[in-house]
């Protein structure tokens, strides 16, 4: 039995429903969730491949996209093209060593994305300059790039082909409805052939 001295004080009720109105905004950014969605398929179906990345929780919903596309999300279907930009973690040291953790993603994008991919970033804050570097070579590359976002976008959304910017100041609130997003992400490319 737990001490109720010792035992933390959660208003559970308020995590709910924080995490609610992140995703219930949603509702307002259907036409910019269907343009997401499209452009993955479209990517995809010109043979282009789907490049991820995050940092911290935003990594693990970069890992999170980019499994489900090679994996499956709920039906039996082709495998398709997606990278996880985070999860090579001897690329990760070695850039981070020879050119300082800012370029872990950029010098990836240098090397890999052509004009037939998209990259697909999550950051909460849109101010990332490791996340920033990437996109900045990205359009360089030709690709197209979504950010997943939040707060007020930060210069990630300048940086946005697509952005989608989850309503609220809270990173946990705004990744629940990333979450949301990525697996919308995810059903718009099982309707592929």
């Amino acid at each position: 039995m737990t001490d109720a001295r010792t035992t933390p004080d959660v208003d559970i009720a308020a995590r709910i429903d924080g995490a609610r109105r992140a995703v219930e905004a949603l509702h307002a950014q259907q036409a910019t969730l269907d343009a997401i969605g499209r452009a993955v398929v479209d990517a995809l179906a010109a043979g282009g491949t789907i490049y991820t990345c995050g940092n911290g929780g935003s990594s693990a919903q970069a890992l999170h996209l980019a499994e489900e596309l090679i994996g499956r999300y709920r039906a039996d279907r082709p495998a398709r093209r997606a990278i996880c930009l985070n999860a090579d973690v001897t690329a990760l040291t070695c850039i981070a060593n020879d050119y300082g953790y800012d370029a872990v993603f950029a010098r990836q994008c240098e090397a890999l994305l052509t004009e037939r991919d998209v990259l697909v970033v999550f950051t909460t804050s849109g101010r990332s300059p490791n996340v920033l570097r990437a996109m900045e070579i990205a359009r360089t590359r030709g690709a197209t790039t979504i950010g997943l976002l939040g707060r007020d976008g930060g210069p990630a959304k300048a940086l946005s082909d697509l952005a989608l910017v989850a309503a609220g100041d809270e990173s946990a609130f705004i990744q629940d409805a990333h979450q949301v997003v990525l697996h919308l992400i995810c059903e718009y490319v099982e309707t592929m052939p």
